[in-house]
């Protein structure tokens, strides 16, 4: 709308309390009208150059949906953001939002609500049946497996059986969904939100393959016979933290808590004591998204108290000189979980994990660090002295990150390893094995969810070509723009 950025505020959704949502595993937020979408929608500049689109790892085409939501044309909006997106309900809900950190509005004015549109456009098209099956017109005889059934294993196998292919699957847990179902805290995206779009996929004739480990319990041979292969399969190696008492019986990889607790809530598995913490004392070690799901979760638990670790000083609350828009802003962020309870600590380091004579942990030991310049010029950590502190501590959750992809597939497979130990695919994905590609975090490392929907399109797209010589996918940004 014209000058509409300056007749209405940004607009974010309600949340329930924290004391009435950590007793639950369900979503909190509230359901926002018709109207304060058709606002925030309005509040879009239309600008000459949008640089939501640069923000954006899938290319979505944010002013054109914004400016569907505004004018209320929904089935448009629909269209426009799954040109791009596979899975704007995912995104719409989990995504950190580089767009809205790019956005324009932003140098003066809080941002578009970019995200929240993105989640509630789908949800419109679930509600009115627009978004439904559709299975290609004609097969072209070639087989492709995926390997991961996380979003970039999901999104490669859309496109590559839109093209026509017949796309098999792999996933060697009980149910699809990979990081989504099994990293995800429910609280952040319930599970059904998945289920819903996996019927979508079933019905446009692509096979899922659970509980089938390859190279373990399905044969590398076997996965061969396929005319092409896309590796999806994630940087599941945990980083561990090598120091006196980490073999102690209440030291746990956050992975291991989180995707135990989702069993749990999804009646896959039993709680058991050393994975939960009701009436402990639970210190996270690690400031990212995971360490924040940790926090959540522990506070759902019970927890007796939460204390959070980061070993980077407390970033500003507002950019500074070196961190200019449009780039990704390193300001304070405080999360939903942050905000139900949780004692955050900066400039620390973990030295000792204190055991009792049973080997339990009871408690761990750090000093206060701080970071100065190095004889190279970079920043170097240097501990403070006398700043030794013991803390009384039940439970340790390591949210550290990951090192790479396990080494399983790229050994059986051939396969070459960058200088970071992700599998090595060109700008095209394709490994060294010429039919067998790699897109995600297995290809790029740790990474957003969005990037792996964008590594799983592009992927995709490359595929198609080599099968096919040339291919009709679309690649990034480039989605079909429906008629106004």
């Amino acid at each position: 709308k014209l000058r509409g950025f300056l007749e209405y505020k940004r607009t974010e959704e309600e949340t329930y309390a924290a004391p009435e949502r950590i007793k639950s595993y369900t979503e909190f937020t509230k359901d926002i009208d018709n109207q304060d979408l058709n606002e925030q929608g309005a509040r879009c500049m239309d600008c000459g150059i949008p640089f939501c689109h640069s923000g954006c790892p899938v290319g979505n085409l944010i002013p054109d949906f914004n400016d569907a939501v505004y004018k209320n044309e929904w089935k448009r909006a629909n269209a426009i953001l799954h040109s791009t997106n596979n899975f704007p309900e995912f995104t719409g809900r989990l995504c950190p939002a580089p767009c809205e950190s790019a956005c324009v509005l932003g140098i003066i004015e809080p941002p578009v609500a970019i995200e929240m549109i993105e989640k509630y456009i789908p949800e419109r098209g679930f509600k009115e049946g627009w978004i439904k099956p559709e299975p290609p017109t004609h097969r072209t005889g070639k087989t492709v497996a995926v390997v991961g059934s996380g979003p970039a294993g999901l999104a490669a196998a859309q496109q590559l059986n839109r093209a026509g292919h017949k796309v098999t699957v792999f996933e060697r847990d009980k149910k699809v969904g990979g990081l989504l179902r099994y990293g995800i805290p429910d609280f952040k995206m319930e599970k059904h939100v998945i289920d819903r779009r996996l019927k979508i996929l079933e019905a446009e004739g692509i096979e899922f393959l659970t509980e089938t480990n390859v190279g373990v319990n399905y044969e590398i041979e076997k996965l061969k016979e396929f005319d092409a292969i896309v590796l999806c399969g994630g940087a599941t190696q945990k980083r561990p933290l090598p120091i006196p008492g980490a073999d102690g019986e209440g030291v746990v990889q956050a992975m291991e808590f989180l995707k135990r607790n989702n069993e749990v809530v999804d009646g896959l598995a039993e709680p058991t004591e050393r994975l939960h913490a009701e009436g402990k004392n639970v210190i996270v070690i690690g400031g990212g998204d995971t360490g924040s799901d940790c926090v959540g979760t522990s506070n759902r638990h019970g927890a007796k108290s939460v204390t959070n670790f980061e070993i980077m000083p407390m970033p500003s609350k507002d950019r500074t000189i070196e961190n200019p828009w449009p780039y990704w802003p390193f300001t304070l962020k405080t999360s939903s979980s942050h905000e139900e309870g949780v004692e955050r600590n900066w400039s620390i380091s973990t030295k000792e994990f204190v055991k009792d004579k049973e080997g339990k942990l009871k408690a761990l030991k750090t000093v206060n660090i701080e970071w100065v310049k190095g004889e190279n010029g970079r920043p170097k950590l240097q501990e403070v002295p006398d700043s030794e502190k013991e803390w009384p501590c039940d439970l340790v959750l390591l949210a550290l990150g990951f090192t790479g992809p396990e080494k399983t597939l790229s050994e059986k497979l051939g396969l070459d390893l960058d200088n970071r130990t992700n599998i090595k695919g060109d700008e095209s994905y394709q490994t060294n094995v010429p039919n067998i590609f790699a897109a995600g975090d297995m290809r790029r490392g740790q990474s957003l969810i969005v990037w792996a929907i964008s590594e799983g399109r592009e992927a995709a797209y490359n595929v198609d070509k080599f099968l096919m010589g040339s291919t009709k996918l679309p690649t990034k940004g480039k989605g079909d723009l429906p008629a106004a």
